[in-house]
């Protein structure tokens, strides 16, 4: 029994070491090498998206599939790969490890750590490339994801779940808006997930060294690569970004995914694709540039309870050129997003930060992602605001104005004035609410306008100090009646009051 048993043993053990060489038709030749893409011959048996493997250890992805040959793209230094060499199958799709274990890391697409610290020790992984959630697993997007933004968070609502598009030139603050996002999560329970696509390694630093700043990095994982890199790992990171991400909400969590930026994305796959001689289209961008981008982006949802009730939200950021939004890139994501938060450069130039064109910026979940405080109170700024813009133009024109509409701009610009805000500092919704009440009800009216920040500061920090039940009942999902209205409003004019007479005395 005893000789049996260590016969077995043997056995099993000489088949679990056993490694089979791959058969004569599991093993390719490189034809052609051409800035990232591999042209291979002798795999026929291969399948689209799987990986292969080359020499030094390389790995690329079946990206076009021929009849006499095919076309793979490689990640890594393809200086490294040379004609007539031996390319084997594998039998897998590309994958990249999940888990906590990559909270608090900076990782390229394919998992490799970037950020000096040991090799990754993750216990799961998942296939880069999945399926987006079914109907039937989603629910209505309902809970409200607060970026500390007064203007998006009163106007433009985000919900957990949804995918809103930044959108705007150059320089305009659109990764700005996403960082303000990942730091006001902080103690919100919602992990987040920043992908770099092709932007400057200073750029990528700079914004490592302010989630560093606002102890934002224990809560996100950063997916990067930049300017260098060849563009089939410029392709991959959104995906990669996005499986990260999607383990965590099949766990029932609730996470942020930021794309930045979308445009890079783009003219990566675009590369890829003359270089595969894949027939151009529009802006020599090839035909499936359309699903490219909506794979990825349906993969966000809030899903059903019964899979946890977990979430994904996602903030794809598009670069314009001169403020087309109508361009090919801008109106195809446009299309498959929930709405879009659209920076002008005129406003930014104006000072009104961030500089956010109200007419054109919107959100398809709309109210049901407010709490019932925000929702009631912010329905005048929208249009506080629109009638500034308007009345601002046409006072141009006029050398005289009557009493009323003088009345009307004052109001606006101290409107304006009170919702401008600067980078890196979001705001708790309550103290937003106090913000917009004063301004939608006219109560920041009687303040001259360079007090008007330093009103604004004082009056956050005597509410943390003094009225913090008031604060926390802001704060709740409960509706909006008239007890807490009243309290709120002679707080206001009680604290305004204060404020005005301590600025006299010191004037």
């Amino acid at each position: 029994m005893t000789v049996l048993t260590d016969t077995l043993k043997k056995a099993k053990q000489i088949v679990q070491e056993y490694i089979p060489e791959p058969e004569i038709n599991e093993i390719g030749e490189v034809t052609e090498v051409q800035d990232g893409v591999i042209t291979i011959s002798g795999l026929k048996e291969a399948m689209m998206g799987e990986m292969l493997i080359f020499p030094h250890g390389l790995k690329g992805q079946v990206f076009n599939l021929e009849k006499e040959r095919m076309s793979c793209i490689l990640f890594g230094d393809y200086s490294l790969i040379h004609q007539g060499d031996r390319v084997f199958r594998t039998n897998r799709v590309l994958e990249v490890p999940v888990g906590d274990e990559l909270l608090g890391r900076i990782i390229d697409p394919l998992g490799n750590p970037l950020d000096g610290n040991p090799v990754l020790n993750c216990r799961h992984k998942r296939p880069i490339m999945q399926q987006a959630p079914d109907v039937i697993q989603r629910q209505p997007v309902h809970r409200p994801l607060f970026t500390g933004i007064k203007t998006i968070d009163a106007m433009i609502p985000l919900g957990k779940g949804q995918r809103e598009l930044i959108i705007g030139d150059r320089r305009t603050g659109k990764t700005t808006i996403a960082i303000d996002t990942i730091i006001n999560q902080k103690g919100k329970n919602v992990l987040c997930v920043y992908v770099a696509i092709g932007k400057r390694l200073s750029a990528i630093t700079e914004m490592v060294d302010i989630l560093k700043k606002f102890n934002a990095l224990t809560y996100t994982i950063i997916v990067s690569t930049s300017a260098e890199d060849s563009p089939a790992l410029l392709y991959l990171a959104p995906y990669s970004g996005c499986t990260i991400a999607e383990f965590f909400m099949r766990n029932g969590q609730d996470v942020l995914i930021v794309y930045d930026d979308l445009s890079k994305h783009a003219v990566a796959y675009r590369s890829l694709s003359l270089l595969m001689r894949r027939s151009p289209g529009r802006e020599s961008y090839p035909g499936d540039i359309f699903y490219l981008h909506s794979r990825l982006l349906e993969r966000s949802a809030q899903l059903s309870n019964d899979l946890g009730g977990g979430s994904m939200s996602a903030l794809p950021i598009v670069e314009t050129q001169e403020g087309d939004i109508s361009a090919y890139i801008p109106t195809n994501i446009i299309s498959i997003t929930d709405g879009q938060i659209y920076l002008e450069s005129n406003l930014f130039a104006k000072g009104f930060l961030p500089p956010i064109n109200i007419g054109l910026s919107v959100s398809r979940v709309g109210g049901e992602a407010q709490t019932p405080f925000m929702k009631k109170i912010a329905r005048r700024l929208r249009l506080d605001l629109a009638q500034y813009f308007e009345l601002e133009d046409f006072a141009r024109f006029s050398s005289e104005l009557d009493i009323l509409t003088t009345r009307q701009l004052e109001h606006g610009k101290r409107v304006l004035e009170l919702t401008t805000q600067i980078q890196y500092q979001p705001l708790d919704v309550s103290l937003e609410i106090l913000a917009v009440y004063a301004a939608t009800q006219g109560l920041i009216d009687l303040i001259p306008l360079p007090l008007l920040k330093k009103w604004e500061a004082s009056l956050y920090q005597t509410a943390i100090h003094e009225k913090a039940d008031l604060l926390n009942e802001l704060r709740k999902e409960k509706e909006f009646n008239s007890k807490f209205e009243q309290e709120m409003k002679d707080f206001i004019q009680t604290f305004t009051e204060h404020f005005l007479h301590k600025e006299n005395v010191q004037a």
